[in-house]
């Protein structure tokens, strides 16, 4: 069961990235051309969907809304609350003592 849930969780990750990067390189693309663009709103969206990190790092290598503190900042604060939400889920399912290494408490 927990081999599903992980390989789930995987496949949901790699498929968030990649549409993250997507949707980055087309913005940009569509931003030379002069055509119509990804909203920010969904761009914040697939950020806040699990695809911060890879859409950070589109955005940095291809120089795209890194001038918008709405991206620069808004998608390391959503990275930043994904984490503490992992982390307070996992401490919530496996408990501290698990979680931090330690035996039974």
């Amino acid at each position: 069961m927990v081999d599903h849930v992980l390989a789930f969780g995987v496949l949901y990750l790699l498929g968030i990235s990649l549409w993250a990067v997507a949707l980055v390189l087309y913005d940009k693309r569509a931003s030379r051309r002069g055509s119509w663009r990804i909203k920010e709103r969904t761009l914040l969206l697939v950020a806040a969907l699990g695809g911060s990190v890879a859409m950070l790092m589109t955005m940095r290598l291809v120089h795209h809304k890194t001038r918008h503190a709405k991206f620069m900042i808004g998608i390391p604060v959503i990275i930043v609350l994904q984490i503490a939400a992992v982390g307070l889920f996992l401490w919530w399912r496996m408990g501290a003592s698990a979680l931090l290494g330690y035996g039974a408490l």
